[in-house]
C-alpha cells in the first residue's frame, strides 16, 4: 500500500511540474478572465460554437475510437520521401511584392501593400509538447525562424500546438509588431512576457483598424481550443484581413457550417479564403473539414480563388499523407475552382490570376 501510494504521488507531482511548463501557457485571469466571461460566445464555463458541435459523431464509441486509432491499420500516413521544399530569400523579398510563402501545415507569411503578416507559425519541431510527438514529415521543416523577416501582424488562429508554437513566438518576439488573436488567448502571451499593448484580443464579429487602409474583421469558426487541462478558455476564429487593394480570409481550423455563407454575405469579393484541408475523419467531421467541404466552404465565401492549407507536415489523422491535396484539387476541377497548391516555399503571386501550380504530391512516394 505505501509503496503504491508513493507512486501515484510521485505520477501526480509529475504531472503538475510537467502542465506548468511555460509552454503550456495560461488561462485567462482577472480582467482579461471578465472580458472573456461576457462574451456572447462564452457559456457554461467555456466558449461555444454557433452550433452544436460535438468532437466526434458518435457513429463510434470512446473505446471503438481508441481502438482504431491504436490498433487500426493505416498506410502512408507519412512520406517515405522527403517533402520538396523551394528555397526563398524571405529576408531579400521587396516590401513592395505582393506575395505568399507558406512553410507546411497552417504556417504562412503574407506581403501584401506594404505589411508582412504572419499566421500561426510552428518552425521549432514537433506540434506537441514533447519532441518525439506529431513530428514534422522529412523536408518539411527546412524554414526556420531565421529566415522571417520583421512581422507587422501575427495572426494566431487558436492556441492549439499546431498553431501555436511557444519557441517559434519567442524567436520572433523581437520581430513582431503586432499579435492579433482570439479573446483569452493573449493569456499565454502575457505568460511569455510579451508587451501587451502589441496584442489584440478580438471576439467574433469584432473589427480594428491598425493602419491606414488595413482593417481586421474577427470572424466565426467552429473548433475548439486549449493546450493543458482547461479546453474551450480561449477563442477560435477565423479572420478576415482588408488591406488596400485586397481581401484576405484566414480560416483556421474549423468544420463546415453556416458561417462561411454569412461572411460571404457581409464582405463582397473575397479575393482569397485560405482554409483548412487535412487532418480530416469522418468521425470528428464536425470540427475538420472533409476535402468537398473544403471547396464548398469557399464558394460560400465567395471567394475568388482557394488556398488550402493544413496539410504536407503532420500526421495528425489517419488519411494518406497526400489524400488531402489529391481529393480537394479534384473536388475544385469538378467545379470549375481557381485552387492554389504551391510548394513550402514557393512564392504565390497574389495579384496573378494566371499563376499555374505543379501537382507536385503526385512524385512523392
Amino acid at each position: 500500500m505505501i509503496i503504491t501510494l508513493f507512486v501515484l504521488c510521485t505520477v501526480v507531482v509529475c504531472l503538475v511540474l510537467f502542465f506548468r511548463q511555460k509552454k503550456f501557457g495560461s488561462t485567462p485571469t482577472g480582467y482579461r478572465k471578465e472580458v472573456v466571461q461576457s462574451s456572447p460566445n462564452y457559456n457554461s464555463g467555456r466558449f461555444q460554437n454557433q452550433s452544436h458541435t460535438p468532437q466526434f459523431t458518435g457513429d463510434k464509441s470512446v473505446f471503438a475510437l481508441m481502438s482504431d486509432l491504436f490498433f487500426g491499420k493505416f498506410y502512408r500516413l507519412k512520406p517515405t520521401s522527403e517533402i520538396p521544399v523551394i528555397k526563398t530569400d524571405l529576408l531579400s523579398l521587396p516590401l513592395e511584392q505582393d506575395v505568399l510563402v507558406w512553410f507546411g501545415h497552417s504556417s504562412y507569411l503574407i506581403q501584401i501593400d506594404g505589411k508582412r503578416i504572419l499566421v500561426d507559425p510552428v518552425m521549432s519541431g514537433a506540434a506537441s509538447p514533447v519532441s518525439f510527438i506529431n513530428k514534422p514529415f522529412k523536408g518539411s521543416d527546412f524554414y526556420s525562424t531565421k529566415d522571417v523577416p520583421p512581422i507587422d501582424y501575427l495572426f494566431i488562429s487558436h492556441d492549439h500546438w499546431d498553431h501555436l508554437d511557444y519557441s517559434t513566438v519567442q524567436s520572433l518576439k523581437s520581430r513582431t509588431s503586432n499579435i492579433i488573436c482570439g479573446l483569452g488567448v493573449g493569456a499565454h502571451f502575457e505568460r511569455w512576457q510579451f508587451n501587451q499593448n502589441k496584442v489584440f484580443e478580438m471576439d467574433w464579429n469584432d473589427s480594428i483598424s491598425l493602419d491606414t487602409g488595413f482593417t481586421i474583421h474577427c470572424l466565426p469558426a467552429r473548433h475548439f481550443s486549449g493546450r493543458g487541462l482547461y479546453p474551450n478558455q480561449s477563442l477560435w476564429a477565423s479572420f478576415l484581413i482588408e488591406t488596400p487593394t485586397m481581401k484576405i480570409y484566414v480560416g483556421g481550423d474549423s468544420g463546415y457550417d453556416k458561417h462561411f455563407a454569412e461572411i460571404g454575405e457581409r464582405f463582397e469579393k473575397i479575393d482569397l479564403a485560405i482554409l483548412e484541408n487535412g487532418q480530416y475523419n469522418s468521425e470528428w467531421k464536425y470540427i475538420h473539414m472533409m476535402p468537398e467541404e473544403v471547396v464548398q466552404a469557399a464558394k460560400d465565401l465567395n471567394a475568388e480563388a482557394l488556398f488550402p492549407v493544413h496539410s504536407s507536415k503532420y500526421a495528425l489523422a489517419k488519411h494518406p499523407w497526400d489524400e488531402p491535396l489529391k481529393k480537394v484539387s479534384q473536388a475544385a476541377l469538378k467545379v470549375g475552382y481557381r485552387t492554389l497548391t504551391p510548394m513550402i516555399g514557393e512564392l504565390v503571386h497574389l495579384k496573378d490570376c494566371t499563376q499555374q501550380f505543379s501537382e507536385w504530391w503526385l512524385y512523392i512516394d
